[in-house]
C-alpha cells in the first residue's frame, strides 16, 4: 500500500534506497578495477605504477546526477520550502506555491479534498511565518508533514481490550456495508484474530437475503472451528442476532460476530432494516466495512453509513493491492471514527490492526 505515494515522498526527501545500491555497485566496481590491475601488473608487467593509479582515481570519481534528478531536486514541494525557508521566514503566499505540488499528489493518490485540506492547514500552522535555523529547515519541514499527517488519522481502542472491560454480556459487533466488498471474510478474519487471542465467539448468519451467504459463512465457521447460528433464506434477520446473542449468554460465549446483508447506501428501505437489527441486538459495535481500493466512492459509503446507522468503526479490506491507499488518509477523518483493522490479503492471518504509526513507516516516514 501507498506504493506510489511513498515513491513521491521518498524523492523529495531524498530518500532512495536505489541511490544507496548504485554506491555499493559503485565501490564494488572500484575494488574490482583496483584488483583487476594489480593483477594486470603482477602478471604481465605491462602496467606502470602510474597507469594503475589513473584507474583507481578514474574509479574514485564522483558520478554526477542525471540532469533531470537535478531538475526535480531543485523544483520539488520539499525544496522549495526548503528555499524559502533558509532565506527567510516562510509568508503564506510562498507555502501556497509550494504546496500546490503535495496537494495535487495527494489528490491523485485519492485522498479526498477535506483531508487534503486538513494536512495543509496544519502544514501551515506549523511553518507559515516562523522563525526556523537553516540548519533545522529540513527536519522541521519533515516533521511538520508527519505530524499533519498523523493529525487527520484516528487511532481506534484496542478491540481486545474493549471485549476485556465488558463483564455483563456478551460484547456484540454488526458488520454492514455494501456487495462485494468483502465483509464476510473480514469477519471471519475478526474470529480468526479473536480466537487466536483466546476470546471465544459466536457468527451470527443474519444475511438471509444473498444467495449463498449462509453456507459461505458456515464453511469460514468450520474452518475456524466457531460456533455458527443461522436460519433459512427470508427470514428476519434481526430475529438471528437475537438468537445468537442469546446463544453466546446459554454458553459462556465472549462475542458475537453478526453478518448483514450488503445493502446499497442508497437504497432506504435496505437502510431501514439495517436500524431494525440494530434496535434488536443492541451492537457494542457498529463497523462498516469498504474496499480501500474503490477510493472516494467507499468514504461516501460510510459517510451515509455513519449518518443512518452511527457507525462506531471501520475495516478497509484489499489495502494490500491499493497502490494509492489515499482512502486510509481520509475516511477517518471525514467520518470522524477510527479504523480498527486493514484487511491484507486472503488468509485469515492477513488482517492489520491498524495503527497511526505503521502508516508513517508504510509512507516511508517512520
Amino acid at each position: 500500500m501507498f506504493d506510489f505515494l511513498k515513491k513521491k515522498i521518498q524523492s523529495w526527501i531524498g530518500k532512495k534506497p536505489e541511490k544507496v545500491e548504485k554506491k555499493t555497485e559503485k565501490k564494488e566496481r572500484k575494488a574490482e578495477k583496483k584488483e583487476k590491475s594489480e593483477r594486470t601488473k603482477t602478471k604481465s608487467e605491462k602496467k606502470t605504477e602510474q597507469e594503475v593509479e589513473t584507474l583507481i582515481e578514474e574509479a574514485e570519481k564522483p558520478q554526477l546526477p542525471e540532469a533531470e534528478e537535478i531538475e526535480e531536486a531543485e523544483g520539488n514541494f520539499f525544496t522549495k520550502l526548503l528555499k524559502k525557508i533558509t532565506t527567510s521566514k516562510l509568508s503564506q503566499e510562498d507555502f501556497e506555491e509550494s504546496f500546490s505540488e503535495l496537494e495535487i499528489t495527494l489528490l491523485e493518490n485519492n485522498v479526498a479534498l477535506e483531508a487534503v485540506d486538513a494536512i495543509k492547514d496544519s502544514l501551515s500552522s506549523q511553518l507559515v511565518n516562523q522563525q526556523i535555523k537553516k540548519t533545522e529547515a529540513p527536519a522541521r519541514i519533515l516533521e511538520a508533514l508527519k505530524s499533519s499527517i498523523l493529525s487527520i488519522l484516528i487511532e481506534p481502542p484496542s478491540l481486545l481490550q474493549q471485549i476485556k472491560d465488558k463483564k455483563d454480556s456478551p460484547f456484540t459487533i454488526l458488520f454492514f456495508g455494501i456487495n462485494g466488498t468483502g465483509k464476510t471474510t473480514s469477519i471471519a478474519k475478526i474470529a480468526h484474530y479473536l480466537k487466536e487471542n483466546k476470546i471465544s465467539c459466536v457468527l451470527a448468519a443474519a444475511d438471509t437475503f444473498r444467495a449463498a451467504s449462509i453456507e459461505q459463512l458456515q464453511t469460514h465457521a468450520n474452518n475456524i472451528k466457531v460456533p455458527i447460528i443461522s436460519s433459512n433464506y427470508g427470514s428476519d434477520p434481526a430475529s438471528v442476532a437475537f438468537d445468537a446473542i442469546s446463544y453466546a449468554k446459554s454458553h459462556t460465549i465472549k462475542v458475537v460476530l453478526i453478518d448483514t446483508a450488503g445493502r446499497m447506501y442508497t437504497k432506504s428501505n435496505l437502510m431501514k432494516e439495517m436500524e431494525k437489527i440494530i434496535r434488536i441486538s443492541k451492537p457494542d459495535l457498529k463497523i462498516f466495512v469498504g474496499e480501500s481500493i474503490t477510493g472516494n466512492d467507499v468514504i461516501d459509503q460510510a459517510r451515509t453509513f455513519t449518518e443512518t446507522a452511527g457507525i462506531d468503526g471501520i475495516i478497509l479490506s484489499k489495502a494490500d493491492i491499493d497502490k494509492k491507499a489515499g482512502t486510509i488518509l481520509s475516511v477517518s477523518h471525514i467520518t470522524k471514527k477510527p479504523i480498527y483493522f486493514l484487511g491484507t490479503g486472503q488468509e485469515y492471518k492477513d488482517l492489520l490492526p491498524f495503527t497511526k504509526k505503521s502508516i508513517l513507516k508504510n509512507l516511508g516516514l517512520e
